[in-house]
C-alpha cells in the first residue's frame, strides 16, 4: 500500500530522516515508535504530503505520491491527530461529515454515514447535535477518528491520537481502534511514544532513532530478538517479561476441562491482564470462559511464569 525507497528529509540543514526504506502492507496496523526527535512524525506526514520529502521515492498504491494532486491524495487518507482539531462551532454530526460534504455526497448518504460511524465509535446518537466543548476528551477523540474515517479512506494516518487522554479513556480507545481495524481491515499507520500502546496495537512495529529505522517486525520479534542494545534498552530489559505477557492470550495456556473457583477470565484476555486478576483475587488458579460465557477450563498462575520463561529463552 505505502512504500518508502531511500527517503530523506532535511530541515534547516539538519537531517530529520535519512535513507528510509519502509513497506506498509495493505490492511496492516503499522506503528512507528521511537525517542523524541527520531523522525516518526515527519515520516507519517510525508505519506500525505503535509511534509514533502527531499530525496527518494514514496509510493502509494504503486504510484509516486507526487503523481497525485494533493487534495486527491489526502481524500484517500484519513488523518487523526492528538489535538483533534474539531471545528468548535460545528456540531458532532457536521464535524464527522466534513469530507463527505466537501465531496458533495447526497444528504441522505451523509446522514447514514454519520449514524454508522457514531455507532462504530460507540458515540450515543444523542450527541449528534452537540458541540465539541460539550463533549469529554474521549468523546472528542472518537469524533476525530470518525471524521477521519468518514469518506471511507484507504489509509488512516494517526499521530499520537490518544496522547492527551487519561489512562482509562486511552485504554478504551485503544481497544476500539483494534476492534475497528479488525472490522474494516483498513491500512493504519500510527505514531506513538507509548511502548505498551504500540505493542497492543501493532501488527507491524517500526522502531526509529536519529531519523533512521533501527528495527522493524512484529511486536513479539522485536521483544524476543532485539537488533541491538538500543532496541533492547528501549523496550526495557526489566519490563520485558511483563510486556511479553501482553502479547499472549489466556486461550494459549488454558487447561481445558478443569474447574476452578473465582471470577472467570475471558479466553481472549491477555496474560498480562490475567496476572492482574490473579493478584486482585488472591488465587493461584482461575476459571476461564469462552466468548459465550461457557466454562472452558482453568488458568494456573504458575503457567504464566512458565510461559514468560519459555518465550524469553526461545532461540
Amino acid at each position: 500500500m505505502i512504500e518508502f525507497r531511500q527517503v530523506s528529509k532535511t530541515f534547516n540543514g539538519q537531517r530529520a530522516v535519512s535513507d528510509l526504506n519502509l513497506h506498509f502492507k495493505t490492511g496492516a496496523f503499522s506503528v512507528l515508535i521511537g525517542t523524541s526527535g527520531s523522525g516518526k512524525s515527519t515520516t507519517l506526514k510525508m505519506i500525505n504530503r503535509l511534509v514533502e520529502h527531499d530525496e527518494g521515492t514514496i509510493l502509494f498504491a504503486g504510484e509516486e505520491i507526487r503523481s497525485f494532486p494533493v487534495l486527491t491524495l489526502r481524500r484517500r487518507m484519513g488523518y487523526a491527530i492528538q489535538s483533534i482539531g474539531l471545528f468548535p462551532h460545528w456540531t458532532v454530526a457536521q464535524n464527522i461529515a466534513t469530507v463527505p460534504q466537501l465531496q458533495k455526497w447526497p444528504r441522505a448518504r451523509i446522514n447514514a454515514r454519520v449514524d454508522e460511524l457514531m455507532a462504530l465509535l460507540g458515540l450515543d446518537t444523542a450527541l449528534r447535535g452537540r458541540y465539541p466543548h460539550e463533549l469529554s476528551g474521549g468523546q472528542q477523540q472518537r469524533v476525530g477518528v470518525a471524521r477521519a474515517l468518514a469518506a471511507d479512506p484507504e489509509v488512516l494516518l494517526m499521530d499520537e491520537p490518544f496522547g492527551a487522554l487519561d489512562p482509562v479513556t486511552r485504554g478504551a480507545l485503544q481497544q476500539e481502534m483494534r476492534r475497528i481495524h479488525q472490522l474494516l481491515g483498513r491500512t493504519i499507520v500510527l505514531v506513538t511514544h507509548d511502548i505498551d500502546e504500540a505493542l497492543q496495537l501493532a501488527d507491524h512495529l517500526v522502531l526509529m532513532d536519529g531519523g533512521q529505522v533501527v528495527q522493524q517486525g512484529t511486536p513479539l520479534e522485536m521483544l524476543t530478538h532485539p537488533a541491538n542494545d538500543f532496541a533492547r534498552e528501549f523496550f526495557g530489559r526489566s519490563e520485558l517479561g511483563v510486556r511479553l505477557l501482553s502479547l499472549r492470550s489466556v486461550s494459549d495456556y488454558v487447561r481445558r476441562g478443569e474447574q476452578a473457583a473465582g471470577e472467570p477470565l475471558a479466553e481472549t484476555l491477555s496474560l498480562r491482564d490475567a496476572l492482574s486478576a490473579f493478584v486482585a483475587q488472591g488465587r493461584d488458579v482461575l476459571p476461564v470462559t469462552d466468548s459465550q460465557g461457557a466454562a472452558l477450563g482453568s488458568l494456573h498462575f504458575q503457567d504464566l511464569l512458565s510461559a514468560e520463561v519459555s518465550h524469553e529463552n526461545r532461540p
